[in-house]
């Protein structure tokens, strides 16, 4: 009785994992277009250690609600922080598996307007065209608001305690592991995802686990 149940367990485990798998490859389901809470927190559970975030919606609805949907189904589990230059920015968002980082890749949401500015310790989406946000995220790892309130880089997500985890990514590799959207270098990542990463940049750190916690 006792193996048929753990049998069961992991039947159910996998086959879960694969309905979760197949939505991730349907960015138009309903799942996704759901409406956030108010006010809650993601735990991001990194290579080197844990980060914890606070989210309002007010600070960028439709940013909000799409970086919750994500999380909520599994996008930025074991996604790499590709992009980390030292007490500047560290980014990620390009999903572990390749087929899941092309449907999404021009999924767009339109523009928030700006609530919040880029200091320390905040998060806004990557974008290279007007309402072009999609997955990619970056953090602030010192106050870029001179540079980046000029364009519609909106924070949606503050950092509450990790901030010391995110300063510690590894950052050597700097440009050279993806680089920005605008600079038109990410085509690898799409097409092999965590593959083409941990083959040519093995010291890069990842999202272990990102899931909405209270707050």
């Amino acid at each position: 009785m006792r193996m048929t149940i753990i049998s069961l367990f992991i039947i159910g485990s996998s086959f879960a994992a694969q309905s979760q798998y197949k939505l991730l490859l349907t960015p138009t389901d309903a799942a996704f277009k759901k409406q956030a809470p108010a006010a809650f927190n993601v735990l991001l559970e990194t290579t080197r250690g844990n980060i914890l975030l606070a989210l309002k919606r007010e600070w960028a609805p439709n940013g909000v609600d799409r970086f919750y949907n994500l999380v909520q189904h599994g996008y930025y589990n074991d996604a790499a922080f590709f992009r980390v230059r030292a007490k500047l920015w560290a980014q990620f968002g390009i999903a572990a598996d390749p087929a899941i980082a092309q449907a999404w890749r021009k999924e767009n949401i339109p523009d928030d307007p700006r609530k919040e500015s880029n200091t320390r310790g905040t998060l806004a989406y990557a974008f290279k065209d007007p309402n072009g946000r999609t997955t990619q995220i970056f953090i602030n790892l010192r106050d870029n608001s001179a540079t980046h309130d000029t364009e519609p880089f909106v924070p949606f997500a503050k950092i509450i305690s990790g901030m010391e985890v995110a300063d510690a990514l590894f950052s050597e590799y700097g440009e050279q592991s993806g680089g920005g959207i605008r600079a038109g270098h990410q085509d690898s990542l799409f097409a092999s995802g965590n593959d083409y990463l941990k083959r040519n940049f093995p010291k890069l750190d990842y999202i272990k686990r990102a899931s909405v916690v209270k707050e």
